[in-house]
């Protein structure tokens, strides 16, 4: 309990500064140049014709196993989705590519902490719209973050990884969005009830104390994947939105713009 409220103090003490003053200096690193924070290192992509004073939203995104931040900047349906929505990317590298969500005691949940604190110094945030997304074991790593120092999140964007049931959560964001295959088999659809019951998003509903869900429809970016969205808003806190679809294991076209275009009050488009 010591641990996590330090860990938020810390967090309130970066966005109120980043809130009132902005950048102390300009970024010294950007793009596929690493920001270096002693020997570990994370990379910030700027949105598409930004003025370079406004406030910026942040999409902090966790990569998947083997593979670095450099990769979600050039992913079409990360990066992209972010240069044109006017949202800061900053994608930390895991140490040998990959990352530690295992249990609270994770280091990489204090070294994130620590890459929003250098962001802030280098860009004007936008403190109330800090999004927290990931993919795969990245997603597992974004779950863990968000559980251990999360209440000053805004969003969780999850996309095909989750914790394995029995976990319980100190911190949580103010709202959940996630995304999965029904016939995933690298990391299967998380049954995280009770039990071990396939309860979708079980550990985040119980948090936020949500009733039933409702069915939202389908939706579709491209022709030859649909997606089925079931929603939570009669939660006592937040909110939780699923989207499944018959697919396996890859991160949907179009599913980080729309979900950052809806939680940013835009009309929804592609890419």
């Amino acid at each position: 309990m010591i641990r996590t409220a330090l860990s938020f103090s810390a967090v309130l003490l970066w966005a109120s500064a980043a809130a009132a003053m902005g950048p102390s200096k300009p970024s010294d690193c950007h793009g596929e140049t690493a920001c270096q924070l002693g020997d570990r290192s994370y990379h910030v992509m700027e949105p598409e014709g930004w003025d370079g004073v406004t406030p910026l939203p942040v999409l902090l995104h966790f990569h998947g196993w083997a593979r670095t931040g450099v990769n979600a900047q050039r992913s079409d349906r990360i990066g992209a989705s972010t240069k044109r929505r006017g949202v800061l990317l900053v994608t930390p590298n895991g140490r040998r590519k990959t990352w530690d969500f295992w249990s609270p005691e994770t280091g990489d949940v204090g070294f994130t902490n620590q890459v929003l604190r250098d962001v802030a110094k280098r860009y004007p945030v936008d403190a109330g719209r800090i999004y927290v997304s990931g993919y795969s074991y990245g997603s597992a790593m974004a779950w863990r973050y968000v559980c251990e120092s999360g209440n000053h999140v805004a969003a969780l964007l999850g996309i095909a990884g989750a914790f394995p049931s029995g976990e319980t959560c100190p911190e949580a964001p103010r709202e959940v969005r996630h995304v999965h295959g029904v016939s995933d088999t690298v990391m299967p659809f998380p049954d995280d009830g009770p039990g071990g019951q396939a309860v979708p998003l079980g550990l985040w509903r119980a948090r936020m104390d949500c009733g039933a869900g409702q069915a939202a429809g389908d939706w579709q970016v491209v022709d030859f994947l649909k997606l089925s969205r079931t929603e939570w808003r009669n939660c006592a806190s937040g909110q939780v939105v699923l989207d499944t679809h018959p697919g396996g294991h890859f991160i949907p076209h179009g599913w980080i713009g729309r979900q950052l275009d809806e939680l940013l009050g835009r009309t929804p488009s592609y890419p």
